[in-house]
């Protein structure tokens, strides 16, 4: 498999991971999509706004809520990517479990 850097490639999801660190692989991956990114980053904006402050000790506290979970890894999901040579090692480490196009 070989994946240039600055190309576009469609990566399909074969198999979901057993293991913890694949599936964050594959989460950190698929919320690198454009349409991911404007939809965390409105979600965080308005929740930026929502947080909760009081006086804690003397000093303000605020207490943040967190962060939401959008990308959902499920057999057969597909997600499109512009391949930079940092993530390269990733989609590398994760390519038994994906179909890279």
């Amino acid at each position: 498999m070989t994946i240039t850097p600055g190309s576009t490639v469609t990566i399909t999801l074969n198999q979901v991971p057993a293991e913890p660190k694949y599936r964050k692989t594959l989460q950190r991956l698929m919320r690198m999509q454009p349409s991911v990114q404007r939809v965390l980053t409105r979600i965080a904006t308005a929740r930026g706004r929502d947080n909760v402050t009081q006086q804690r000790g003397g000093r303000i506290w605020t207490a943040r809520m967190k962060a939401t979970k959008v990308v959902n890894l499920s057999k057969g999901a597909s997600f499109s990517l512009f391949v930079t040579p940092q993530i390269v090692p990733d989609i590398k480490s994760v390519s038994k479990f994906v179909t890279v196009k």
